[in-house]
């Protein structure tokens, strides 16, 4: 019996999140709810302190809430060990970062193979999967460069690239143009709506059928229009969906 795929991608149920105690606590968090359907881009927005790495780093299993429910590809997460999140963040969620995040030393081909390495993919499975993405990103030229010899929006491209070594079901981006000008912003957006519109993953290669979801978190309106959806965050609240 083939395996039932779920269409909603990422649920949020209640949830919230405080640092600190007493007077000094700062909620992160009030009570936040969404969906998000499976292959959708849904853009995250909000000012600085709104919340929104919180809540990305709570859907991506890197957090944990102090109340409410997220459900991910069909998983509660609060009933997974250490052990079950982290094969979640290693095959089924991707993450993209403002800073960018590649090793130095590496090679941009090496920087996307390093999922693979972690995951023991075979090694031509790998050079074979990592040639694809950088073609993908329209990196296969230099694949033999290292970030230090990349602009920034190459470098983008490559952290891209990296996060979906692995085939995953979710793309997680947290103002992954921040760093950028403007039209090398839009190109990288632009990369992300492709990615959710088939890029992921070749047919009949992954449980979930190549289509990738994204959950992206930007301050830049102008990149908003790439958008599915948009939703705000004001004070740790969803007031715009």
């Amino acid at each position: 019996m083939s395996q039932v795929v779920t269409e909603t991608m990422v649920r949020v149920e209640d949830v919230r999140k405080s640092y600190g105690r007493d007077g000094a606590a700062v909620h992160a968090l009030r009570g936040v709810s969404f969906d998000v359907p499976r292959g959708e881009l849904v853009a995250l927005k909000g000012r600085s302190g709104s919340g929104k790495t919180t809540l990305l780093n709570i859907v991506g299993g890197l957090d944990t809430p102090d109340a409410g429910r997220v459900e991910v590809d069909g998983r509660d997460l609060a009933t997974l060990d250490e052990d079950g999140l982290l094969a979640l963040r290693r095959d089924r969620v991707g993450f993209v970062f403002q800073s960018f995040g590649l090793l130095p030393i590496l090679t941009a081909a090496e920087n996307v193979g390093v999922p693979m390495r972690l995951r023991r993919a075979a090694p031509r499975a790998r050079e074979e999967r990592v040639e694809l993405l950088l073609s993908l990103v329209g990196l296969a030229d230099h694949a033999a460069q290292r970030p230090g010899e990349l602009s920034g929006g190459q470098q983008q491209r490559v952290a891209i690239a990296r996060a979906l070594a692995n085939e995953p079901a979710l793309l997680i981006a947290d103002e992954p143009t921040g760093q950028l000008d403007a039209e090398t912003g839009r190109s990288v957006m632009e990369l992300l709506r492709a990615v959710v519109r088939g890029w992921g993953s070749p047919a009949g290669r992954s449980g979930h059928g190549g289509r990738v979801t994204a959950l992206v978190a930007t301050h830049d309106t102008t990149l908003l229009g790439l958008a599915d959806r948009v939703l705000e965050l004001r004070d740790g609240r969803i007031v715009e969906d």
